[in-house]
């Protein structure tokens, strides 16, 4: 921090620190959505944090990792004293509520409905990010390159991509899966690291392109729900990419 410069409040550490927490599906932080309502630190140091969601009948697993998520990055702040998170207006706001007051993890607060654990699905989402990353990071790249074909693209490296967001955001997602991103590592590869037969190429970049657009279908779709639910939420979310081909992005966090 330079000379002079005031200190962060913990109010301002707190809401840089839910920067890190993505909603699963859409593969945004939940502050660029609009999904933080309001952060408050007492006097002792305590944090009270109210989410909101689209809808009332939002997913309640992926509500209550987003909510669990955020307890978590708050918490792991050096002087944070006791963290609440609370979600509002959620039909399952109650139960989620409790069960993150009570600290009784996923299954405990969801008992039998609970049909998978959060790793689990959280490695679903991570595998979609993957795939929706790859897409835009090799579409950038044929869009710079005429020369490229499409059939060639199983002969790209890490090395071969330039440095912009949307390599930046795919090697993330790599890191996330556990996969390499040495610069001789394949970019068009499956979930498990491996590089798909030459001659599936074009379906395989389909198949991703199409997991990109239901994710960018779904953060805009949501984005416009909030905004009808809670008017005063536009002026929390921050501007998405117009082109996802371009190789930009949305202002992105340590994701």
């Amino acid at each position: 921090m330079p000379a002079g410069s005031p200190a962060r409040t913990l109010e301002q550490r707190a809401r840089e620190a839910l920067d890190a927490v993505l909603d699963p599906e859409l593969d945004e932080p939940i502050t660029d959505l609009g999904f933080v309502r309001s952060v408050e630190a007492g006097p002792d140091g305590g944090l009270t944090v109210h989410l909101r969601l689209p809808t009332s009948f939002c997913a309640p697993n992926f509500a209550y990792l987003m909510a669990s998520d955020a307890k978590d990055v708050l918490a792991a702040l050096p002087d944070a004293g006791p963290v609440t998170v609370l979600l509002d207006d959620h039909h399952d706001s109650d139960l989620i509520n409790r069960g993150l007051a009570a600290d009784a993890g996923y299954r405990g607060t969801f008992g039998a409905e609970a049909e998978e654990s959060l790793e689990e699905l959280r490695l679903v989402f991570r595998r979609k990010a993957h795939a929706a990353a790859m897409e835009r990071a090799l579409t950038a790249l044929l869009r710079q390159d005429p020369a490229l074909a499409e059939e060639k693209l199983h002969t790209v490296v890490v090395g071969d991509l330039p440095d912009t967001a949307a390599t930046r955001a795919l090697l993330r997602r790599r890191e996330a899966l556990g996969l390499g991103t040495a610069l001789s590592a394949p970019v068009l590869v499956g979930d498990d690291g491996r590089p798909f037969p030459p001659d599936e190429t074009p379906l395989r970049l389909r198949f991703a392109r199409a997991v990109r657009v239901s994710i960018d279908g779904n953060a805009h779709f949501c984005r416009g729900l909030l905004r009808t639910r809670y008017p005063e939420s536009a002026a929390d979310q921050s501007p998405r990419a117009a082109d996802p081909r371009s190789g930009t992005l949305p202002k992105e966090k340590a994701s």
